[in-house]
């Protein structure tokens, strides 16, 4: 049975999708849509913004689920999965390959996230680091000693975690952490993404995701909040805005994929992150990517 993953924020680089809109006629008709849509030119900066540009929420959201969008469509009937997952953002990347949104709804629905986003990360001092060689238990139980806010943000892989919080309640888990870590790396986001500073602009979320139309999906999406399958479009919706203050359960989603039949797992869209977890998760699966 074929899995389909799709990449969140933090994947972006600068040139990215540059190769897909020279040469093909569909890419560049979907980069202009976009960029209409989107009121500027986001083939602009994936093509010439620099890594601290395309790295600000407001342009890499929209940026990965459009390289991600155009990959799919190039794909064609070729494009048969079984089931999908995304990873954060990838969510609503998948949710548009699978038929659940269109194209022009999803990214104007990215672009309300990115924005809510970028107003709370302009406001507060945040970040995310990404934990390796812990067991979950040891980084939650660090994370809930320190003063301020911190917490684990995505559950990735076996013994990594990412944290996300308040820069100095950050800086101190992880130096808690370090001693017993393999490895602790900040990562490059703009902010504490699946944390309670997300709190905030939850009903702002809600009220543009219940105005947007979804469609039930032709195919199972095990999403986030979860890691269970599901085709319910109230169910999606609820997932959807639980996903900004609750942690990601990849490593669990992955397993529960393969319990229920995923041999190969395909990444869609920029980056190999996915994959790599995916190895980590279970060596046994064939994973490849198409980026």
């Amino acid at each position: 049975m074929q899995a389909y993953l799709f990449p969140g924020q933090g994947n972006q680089f600068s040139g990215m999708g540059k190769d897909l809109f020279e040469k093909s006629r569909l890419a560049r008709n979907y980069f202009k849509k976009a960029n209409n849509i989107l009121g500027f030119s986001i083939s602009e900066v994936m093509f010439e913004g620099n890594a601290e540009e395309i790295k600000q929420t407001i342009y890499a959201q929209p940026a990965i689920f459009l390289h991600s969008y155009i990959l799919v469509k190039t794909l064609g009937n070729n494009f048969r999965p079984t089931m999908v997952a995304g990873h954060s953002l990838g969510e609503i990347s998948a949710l548009t390959a699978i038929g659940s949104l269109d194209f022009e709804s999803a990214l104007k629905l990215i672009s309300i996230r990115a924005s809510l986003m970028q107003k709370v990360f302009e406001t507060e001092e945040t970040g995310m680091a990404v934990v390796m060689g812990l067991y979950d238990i040891i980084v939650q139980d660090v994370c809930s000693k320190i003063d301020g806010i911190v917490a684990p943000a995505n559950y990735n892989a076996p013994k990594q975690v990412v944290i996300s919080g308040g820069k100095k309640a950050l800086k101190e888990a992880c130096d808690k952490l370090r001693p017993g870590a393999t490895d602790i790396l900040s990562l490059p986001v703009s902010g504490a993404f699946h944390s309670p500073y997300m709190e905030p602009i939850i009903d702002d979320y809600r009220a543009a995701v219940e105005q947007t139309t979804f469609k039930t999906p032709k195919w199972p999406i095990y999403q986030n909040v979860t890691a269970r399958p599901t085709t319910n479009i109230a169910t999606i919706k609820k997932n959807l805005v639980n996903q900004l203050t609750h942690p990601v359960l990849w490593r669990q989603t992955i397993r529960h994929m393969i319990a229920d039949g995923a041999k190969e797992f395909t990444e869609i869209g920029p980056g190999n992150f996915l994959r790599g977890l995916v190895h980590q998760i279970n060596k046994n699966v064939t994973v490849k990517g198409i980026s």
